[in-house]
């Protein structure tokens, strides 16, 4: 669940730079965002891969 909460985290610091970058055009805020989403996708990853390791262990 901790990796669940950082994900939510992340989600939500996130945005404020999609904001900049979609309403202000902040092109810095854009890479910002970039590095997120690809931050997001690790960590989604992580979790999928918890998720199958409990449901294996319980089989």
């Amino acid at each position: 669940m901790k990796k669940f909460d950082e994900l939510k985290k992340l989600v939500t610091t996130l945005e404020a730079d999609a904001d900049k970058f979609y309403n202000k055009a902040n092109s810095a805020a854009g890479t910002r965002v970039r590095k997120g989403m690809q931050d997001l996708k690790n960590i989604a990853q992580a979790i999928r891969l918890e998720i199958q390791e409990t449901k294996n262990k319980e089989a």
